[in-house]
């Protein structure tokens, strides 16, 4: 089974779907599926500095901000073991870097830990993960080589390819993240509760049997 999972790295929802997704897939350990994260921007036009962030909610959400969304999001994201602090980052960055990082990170069968350090360092610490720094610390933490990454992160490697794979999910119909698409074949929208893969999962078995 292939799983491709579109995500943007300052989505919080593709966190959420991230742990619902390893949930599910502890209940099926006979699985072990090839799991692919492929590049979407949110922000696609955002500014290589990134934005100030009280601006981007205000200008995204309205004066309320994240409003009841944001303490739901608080709720779900303590029931899969995630402590959002949407306080703590200072500005939205840009997030194709981050995007390189990952599609670099495939090469060495790294990508989930890439991704779990990078969530959790913008999510949970406030960086900013557009900065190469924290990218370099971020891809030592998940057991990168520290030469390749300065290598990547020093050059324009890669850029045009993330635009290109933003692109072709939009071109797909993929307009919100995270988006589970199995085998080429089924896709589920959103950060769904675990049952909803454990049917697809199923529905896969009884198809291939």
């Amino acid at each position: 089974m292939k799983i491709q999972i579109y995500s943007d790295t300052i989505c919080p929802w593709c966190f959420v779907g991230k742990r619902r997704l390893a949930a599910a897939l502890a209940q099926r350990p006979q699985l072990s599926p090839a799991i692919v994260w492929e590049p979407f921007q949110l922000n696609p036009d955002m500014a290589p500095e990134g934005a100030d962030r009280d601006e981007y909610i205000k200008a995204k959400f309205g004066p309320g901000g994240f409003g009841q969304m944001g303490d739901a999001l608080l709720e779900i994201g303590k029931s899969v073991g995630i402590d959002f602090d949407f306080d703590r980052p200072g500005r939205v960055p840009n997030t194709i870097d981050s995007h390189r990082m990952m599609t670099f990170a495939a090469t060495q069968g790294l990508q989930d830990a890439l991704s779990e350090v990078m969530f959790r360092q913008y999510f949970g610490e406030g960086l900013d993960i557009s900065d190469p720094d924290i990218l370099a610390a971020a891809g030592a933490e998940a057991g990168m080589d520290a030469a390749a990454v300065e290598s990547l992160l020093g050059s324009d490697d890669g850029r045009a390819e993330i635009h290109q794979s933003d692109a072709a999910a939009r071109a797909m119909g993929i307009s919100g993240v995270p988006t589970f698409v199995f085998d080429n074949k089924y896709a589920l929208v959103g950060a769904q509760e675990p049952a909803a893969f454990l049917e697809l999962f199923d529905h896969l078995e009884s198809e291939a049997a």
